[in-house]
């Protein structure tokens, strides 16, 4: 008999279809539907959505203040840049300053250098003038002295008798021009 019970029900079980869409378990399943779905809302109410918002929230901190960290960094890196910047001009105003203060220094240099050989050349200059004057009015001195001993020994070779005072103004005429 139990074998028989078993087998009508096995066989009712069958004819119904799929015990969840049975009617007849329908209060059943709705009620344990809604005590889950309370359980799984409590759950996630009370202690999982909780700490999502509290790391939620924690992360958000961080990145709060590392965005405030970033930006105190950027303000000082701008000062930095700011103050490098600052001393790279100072640095090449005081290098043109220096270069200027060199140049002026050679220049005076160069000009004291110059005025001492104009000073020489000037001096070496009326020093060969002058020797050049003292050895033209030589030579020409010479040139008269042998021209007058020329015309002496020409004259007394053809024969002529003729006073040096003469042979002396002759050769001087003749040299004037």
């Amino acid at each position: 008999m139990a074998t028989e019970a078993t087998d009508a029900a096995g066989k009712a079980a069958e004819s119904a279809g799929m015990p969840q869409l049975d009617f007849s378990t329908f209060p059943n399943q709705i009620f344990w539907l809604v005590v889950t779905l309370v359980v799984i809302y409590l759950v996630l109410s009370k202690v999982a959505l909780p700490r999502i918002a509290s790391v939620l929230s924690e992360r958000q901190g961080t990145i709060t203040n590392d965005i405030a960290a970033a930006e105190d960094l950027k303000a000082k890196a701008a000062e930095a840049e700011d103050a490098y910047n600052k001393a790279l001009a100072d640095a090449r105003a005081e290098a043109g300053r220096i270069a200027a203060e060199a140049k002026a220094e050679m220049q005076a240099e160069v000009d004291a250098a110059m005025e001492k050989a104009d000073a020489e050349i000037a001096a070496r200059t009326a020093e060969s003038e002058a020797r050049i004057t003292e050895i033209r009015d030589g030579a020409a001195a010479a040139v008269k002295e042998v021209a007058n001993d020329t015309a002496k020994e020409v004259v007394s070779a053809l024969g002529v008798d003729v006073d040096a005072g003469s042979i002396t103004a002759a050769v001087a005429d003749r040299t004037k021009g």
